[in-house]
This record gives C-alpha cells, sequence and structure tokens, in this order.
C-alpha cells in the first residue's frame, strides 16, 4: 500500500503568493461594499462585451480540451503512472471515485437538477411550445449537457502536468507556475511570472470558493424556511452558513484521509439513498420517462449546444440565454480548473494519467445525468399532473423557492427535505475543504510529496474563505463576484493550456511511456 503523507506543524505559508491574493480580494471587495449598484451594472456590463465579442473563445476552450483528454487517454501517454508503478494507489476504486464525484460536481447539482428546466421551458429554443412537455425535457437535456464532458475535460485536463511533476518528477511544491519550468525555464518560475500565475490562480479560486458558499446557502436556508415557516433572513442565512463553515472546517482539520474521504463516501450513500427514496415515493414512471425523453433531447440537440453562441437561425425567445449562460458556465468552469488539476494529482497518486482522466470525465458525469433525471423528473411530473406550480413558483419566487416546494411536495416530504438539505450541505462541505485543502498545498513551502498541509495553514484558509463569503453575503455582492470569478477565466485558458503541453513535453523528455509504465514495472 502507497504511504500516507505525513503532516509537519512547522508553519510554512508561502507570503510571497499569500499577502498579495488577500490584499487583491480586499481590494475587491471595497467598492462591492460602498458602491454595489454601480459595481454590479459595471461588471455585468463587461460580462456582456466580452460574451458578445469572445464568446466563441470559452466554446472552443471547452471543445479543445475534450480533445486534449482524448489525446491523453487514447495514447502511449495515457498509460504512465504517477508515482511508482510497483505500488497500489493511495484511495481503493471506490474512495477515489467518491472524492471525484463529491469534488466534480458538488451540490450545484441540486439546483441544476432539480429545477434548471422551468425557466428554460418557459421560453424554450428550437421554436417549442412554451410550458410542454418537449420544452421541460429540453430544458431537462440542457441541465445534463451543462454536466457534460465539456465540463469535466476542463476540470481535470491539467492534472496530468501536475501528477507528474509531484508524483513523478518529485518536484516538492506544489503549485501551476512549477508546470511552466519545463516550458519557460527557471528565470520565468521563479520570477514574476511564476509569482503573476500563482496569484491568479489563488484569486480566482478563493474568490470563486466564497461565491460558491454564497450561491448554495439559499438553497438550505430555503428548505429549512419552508419546513420551520421561518422568514428565509440574512439572519437564517448567517446561521445556515455558520453550520456549512464548522461542517466543511472539521473536516479540512482531519485532513485528506480521514475528513475528506469519508464525507465524501458518505455523499455516495446519501445520494444513493435520495435517489431510491424519490424514484419509489414519486411519480415513478414519468420519472423514468422524462429521463428517457431528457436523454434523447440532449443527443439530439448536442451539436447546437456545443457550437452555439447565440447565433442560431431560428428567433426562440430563450436561445440567446442558453447560448450566453453556456458560455458563462465554461468560463466559470476555467476559473475551477487549476483548483480541480492541483487536487486531482494530489489524490491520484499511483493512477494512471488514463485512469485520472476517464475516472473525471466519466464519474461525476454519470452520477450528474442521474440526478439530473431523477430530481428533474420529479418537479416536471408535479407540474404535468398540476399537483404543484413551478413555472409560477419559479416566476414568482424564484428557483431556490421551487427545490423547496418540489422536495417537500413528495410523500414523506419532512424526511425526503432532510436528506435533500444533509445530501446539500455535504456536497457543498466536501467541495469546499478539498477547496481549502489544496489552497493550502499551494500555498505551503513543505514538501508536498511527503506531506499533506499543515493544519495551520488549511485553518488559516477555511477562516479567510469563509469570512469572505459571509460579507459577500451581507453586502450583496455575490452575483459581480460571480461575473468577477467568471472573467478570471479569460487568462487561465492559456494557463491551462500550457500545462496541457507541458505534460506532453515531460513525458517526451523522459520517455516515461517505456520506464514509468505498470508493465515497465512488472518485468524489473
Amino acid at each position: 500500500m502507497t504511504d500516507i503523507p505525513g503532516e509537519r506543524e512547522t508553519l510554512s505559508l508561502n507570503y510571497r503568493i499569500t499577502i498579495p491574493s488577500v490584499a487583491i480580494l480586499v481590494a475587491l471587495c471595497i467598492p462591492l461594499v460602498i458602491w454595489q449598484e454601480e459595481s454590479t451594472e459595471t461588471l455585468n456590463a463587461i460580462f456582456a462585451v466580452i460574451v458578445n465579442n469572445i464568446g466563441s473563445l470559452y466554446i472552443w476552450y471547452s471543445i479543445l480540451m475534450v480533445a486534449a483528454s482524448l489525446f491523453f487517454i487514447c495514447t502511449r501517454y495515457g498509460s504512465v503512472v504517477m508515482g511508482d508503478p510497483g505500488r497500489k494507489p493511495r484511495f481503493s476504486w471506490f474512495e477515489y471515485l467518491s472524492i471525484i464525484v463529491a469534488m466534480g460536481i458538488g451540490s450545484t447539482i441540486m439546483r441544476t437538477g432539480t429545477v434548471m428546466w422551468a425557466p428554460i421551458a418557459a421560453a424554450p429554443p428550437f421554436g417549442l411550445e412554451p410550458q410542454s412537455l418537449a420544452a421541460m425535457a429540453t430544458g431537462n437535456g440542457y441541465a445534463m449537457y451543462l454536466w457534460s464532458f465539456q465540463t469535466f475535460a476542463i476540470f481535470s485536463v491539467g492534472a496530468p502536468a501536475v501528477g507528474y511533476l509531484l508524483y513523478v518528477r518529485k518536484v516538492k511544491i506544489l503549485r501551476m507556475s512549477e508546470v511552466y519550468r519545463p516550458l519557460l525555464g527557471d528565470r520565468f518560475t521563479d520570477g514574476t511570472g511564476g509569482i503573476v500565475i500563482d496569484i491568479l490562480f489563488m484569486v480566482a479560486i478563493i474568490a470563486g470558493a466564497a461565491t460558491f458558499l454564497g450561491l448554495g446557502t439559499p438553497i438550505v436556508t430555503a428548505i429549512v424556511s419552508h419546513i420551520t415557516g421561518w422568514e428565509a433572513t440574512f439572519g437564517l442565512t448567517f446561521v445556515v452558513t455558520l453550520v456549512w463553515i464548522a461542517l466543511f472546517t472539521a473536516s479540512v482539520l482531519l485532513g485528506l484521509e480521514k475528513g475528506i474521504k469519508n464525507l465524501s463516501t458518505l455523499n455516495m450513500y446519501l445520494a444513493a439513498l435520495l435517489g431510491v427514496f424519490i424514484l419509489v415515493a414519486g411519480p415513478s414512471g414519468f420519472i423514468l420517462s422524462f429521463f428517457a425523453e431528457s436523454l434523447g433531447s440532449l443527443f439530439r440537440d448536442l451539436p447546437n449546444y456545443v457550437l452555439n453562441t447565440g447565433t442560431w437561425p431560428e428567433e426562440g425567445s430563450g436561445s440567446y440565454d442558453i447560448a450566453r449562460y453556456t458560455i458563462f458556465w465554461w468560463a466559470y468552469g476555467a476559473t475551477w480548473s487549476l483548483l480541480h488539476s492541483i487536487f486531482a494529482a494530489k489524490i491520484s497518486e499511483g493512477r494512471t494519467i488514463r485512469e485520472l482522466l476517464l475516472a473525471y470525465l466519466l464519474a461525476p458525469l454519470v452520477l450528474a445525468w442521474v440526478a439530473t433525471g431523477i430530481l428533474g423528473g420529479l418537479g416536471a411530473g408535479l407540474q404535468a399532473d398540476g399537483s404543484l406550480d413551478v413555472f409560477g413558483i419559479v416566476a414568482e419566487s424564484g428557483q431556490m423557492a421551487a427545490i423547496a416546494e418540489i422536495v417537500a411536495s413528495v410523500p414523506f416530504g419532512l424526511i425526503a427535505a432532510l436528506v435533500f438539505t444533509m445530501l446539500t450541505m455535504t456536497f457543498f462541505a466536501t467541495t469546499l475543504d478539498s477547496t481549502t485543502f489544496t489552497v493550502s498545498a499551494y500555498t505551503d513551502d513543505n514538501d508536498m510529496h511527503k506531506y499533506d498541509p499543515a493544519a495551520k495553514i488549511r485553518l488559516f484558509w477555511s477562516v479567510v474563505i469563509s469570512v469572505f463569503a459571509l460579507v459577500l453575503m451581507k453586502v450583496g455582492g455575490l452575483v459581480p463576484l460571480e461575473v468577477t470569478s467568471g472573467l478570471l477565466g479569460l487568462p487561465i485558458i492559456f494557463i491551462q493550456l500550457g500545462s496541457v503541453w507541458a505534460a506532453k513535453k515531460m513525458i517526451d523528455q523522459d520517455r516515461a511511456w517505456e520506464t514509468h509504465t505498470r508493465k515497465a514495472a512488472a518485468r524489473i
């Protein structure tokens, strides 16, 4: 069995990265606090310019990431082992896939899977009749598309370079700037260029994590409000957030083996329990039929989704909104791509590049599609038989309120709502503690091949992310920060493309497909 990395308690925080990153985030928050409305309008206007002028860049970026993943999977590069080829991987397959799924989709699936179909079906593309079953299936198919190969290729394709550096070349520190050493040399990596890459990584990830926490709390707040009858105020949101913070901070302090791994495994059991319960207690026949129709719609409309930049010939009232949301999804995904690359590399010791990419491309996709089929089918079924006016609730009170109503509408609705809430919280906690773990490893100057990041550093970043999330929720800065996170995806695209080239170059230099594979180890 692979040795489990220990933890060195020496405080070794890299201040050259940490201080500028925190300073930039503070500077970002100041105008959001003082000029909230003006900042929101400005950032949305900037993003609109990007969507209208270079939105196609994000479309081709998502396609290129899939192509790069397939290149590594289908060629000799995929057989290279990240670690000692003669030793077993650090995690079993179930543990490994559980961590990837929990990190890959998080509880965002609880929102897109349950009710994403409704606003699209209310103003559908392709000339479909609004609020018809065909429009609802199309909306659910689009929700599945958001969790497609492109999303998970964006998340994972940078991991081979990082994993190769960490476990084959034994680089001590775990940073994206190190990926550029074989490409641009020591002067760039150790100088200003490397610092800029690392600071950009930190700003994007911390801002994204704070936004992620802030966007997730309304789901739980809405369900708690529905169950208890309490008004969904900021005070209730604050309490929910504190519980979340306590949960993911405890997991962070427990570390990768005891915290993140166990919480990810719990996610799988809760997800299976909820899915079976909804199928048994809900409109089973409709859910299964709607699931099939959603998949059919997805595959039928896939070319339009993949290449859509808002210029379809047909003028469906919802077509441009879908194009804009798709571009935003890839841009926002790009901000998380480097985080996933670092984290995926860290947990993949002993895995081949092919195993890493296939696991990331397939495992979260399967769960996301199944979850969207079941949860979306539940809501659409309630709408179709007249049990619940989902369209009306979304139009009047928003998607979060609709989620609470949908979950509570099944038999034993209180139990379903409680399990749904637990799953949402554990998914979010897993994503956030994985984020905190990765950011901590990124700023820890200890040898990340031998050690996990120190507990004090993990606690520090847990507090930083939590404070930013609470401040931004209070001042109403989540929307502009979400846009800002999406904007940061633009330079990260080029950083990620460099990591793909670096992985190929390093493997070619070392001829690792001959020496660092399981077949090569078996011959020794």
